[in-house]
């Protein structure tokens, strides 16, 4: 599976699987805020709006590529 960096463990990233199969990770940050991509480049290193994701929902996020 390839890492998302900090977006697969955020509270504001959101996975996304397209028509065609394809996985994206949506950052939710940027429907308030344009410094934020819609669909960042991944993997993610720094992101000044990182925000650790403890739901019980963040383990079962869809990986960006099966294993």
């Amino acid at each position: 599976m390839r890492s998302a960096g900090l977006c697969g463990a955020c509270r504001f990233g959101r996975p996304i699987r397209s028509d065609r199969g394809s996985k994206f990770l949506l950052c939710e940050r940027s429907r308030n805020d344009p410094r934020y991509a819609r669909y960042p480049r991944l993997p993610v290193h720094r992101c000044p709006g990182y925000a650790p994701d403890v739901s019980e929902e963040a383990s079962r996020r869809l990986p960006l590529e099966d294993d």
